[in-house]
């Protein structure tokens, strides 16, 4: 058994304890006050005196004990995620939270990711966090248009900010992309290309984001006076049955020549289909789609992207929660990124 300890000031601490603000203390030959203002970067304490402390609290794997932090302030300096486990496999989640962390990483506050799924009630995890004060702010994805989860955050004073808009009348934070752009665009690079007939894989109808790709959607098609070919799938719709569903269309009598996606994931499906319905992209038949990593540009060349920023969004929702938490008016947090088309 590991024997060794730390001793100071008529206390012992073994080597595989937590390490705490006295070991630090002990180590630098420093107060537990100094070591504490240190590492809160207090400007009366000298830069020499806290690289030092930091150097060994890295050293020494210390963290705060948010228990006690939570006793003395009133704060957890916890940002808690809540994101569904059924969100888009390309790329969406970890690029979100690698967006996320790199605002994060420069304060005191932590990630904490609250998993939850689409097909149930999405106001259990928010009124847990709610009502266990497990987290100070609260960012959420796949926003509808009234949302419960708003009106009980706005209800309980939960500073917060939403991927994705609300129309319900509560000014809050929040970052979008601007899928109304990004589904007209893609209806007319179609039509540049001679399609007439476009199907769209589009967004699930309760969501917000579902309106605003509608709108720019049927707006290409009528400046371009192109037709919609009605697809009987969303992208909360499983892969294998995008699949199915789009093959069955191409063997129809009324088949499209060009489809509009509105994830990477399900861009990956619609091509399954086309192929097994015996077309190929680039030849019989075009598509635009979002990605949000190069991965679907390197499966297939053929499919036009449009790249919609996750990692931004995580960057954008991180620092308006934060600033939301320091009393920001909600209206100077709210930001729309546009489509990027990719580099000629």
């Amino acid at each position: 058994m590991d024997s060794k300890k730390i001793s100071g000031g008529g206390t012992t601490q073994s080597a595989h304890e937590r390490p705490t603000l006295k070991t630090i203390a002990f180590m630098t030959g420093l107060g537990i006050t100094t070591v504490s203002r240190a590492l809160k970067d207090a400007p009366d304490i000298g830069a020499e005196t806290k690289e030092r402390v930091r150097m060994v609290a890295r050293q020494l794997g210390y963290q705060p004990n948010r228990a006690g932090v939570r006793l003395r302030t009133g704060k957890t300096n916890v940002i808690a995620l809540v994101l569904s486990i059924d969100e888009e496999i390309m790329g969406f989640t970890s690029q979100m939270v690698f967006g996320i962390s790199e605002v994060l990483a420069g304060t005191q506050y932590h990630l904490v990711i609250t998993p939850h799924s689409h097909s149930k009630d999405p106001l259990v995890p928010v009124r847990y966090i709610l009502d266990t004060g497990s987290a100070d702010g609260v960012i959420i994805s796949r926003t509808e248009p009234d949302d419960p989860r708003v009106e009980l955050m706005h209800e309980r004073g939960m500073p917060f900010a939403t991927h994705g808009r609300t129309n319900m009348g509560i000014s809050h934070p929040f970052h979008d992309f601007d899928n109304e752009a990004f589904a007209r665009e893609a209806v007319r690079a179609l039509v540049a290309k001679g399609r007439r007939r476009i199907a769209l894989l589009q967004p699930p109808g309760k969501l917000t984001y579902y309106l605003h790709t509608q709108l720019g959607f049927q707006t290409g098609l009528r400046e371009c006076h192109a037709q919609e070919v009605p697809l009987r799938a969303s992208t909360d719709t499983t892969l294998a049955e995008i699949k199915d569903t789009v093959e069955e269309l191409m063997r129809s009598s009324h088949a499209p020549d060009g489809f509009v996606c509105s994830s990477s994931a399900g861009a990956i499906a619609v091509n399954a289909g086309l192929e097994a319905a015996g077309f190929r992209l680039g030849h019989d038949i075009d598509m635009v789609a979002k990605q949000s990593t190069d991965v679907l540009s390197w499966i297939r060349p053929e499919i036009i992207t449009i790249f919609e920023d996750f990692r931004h969004a995580g960057r954008e929702l991180g620092k308006a929660v934060i600033a939301r938490i320091d009393g920001v008016e909600p209206e100077l947090l709210q930001s729309i990124s546009p489509p990027v088309w990719p580099k000629s």
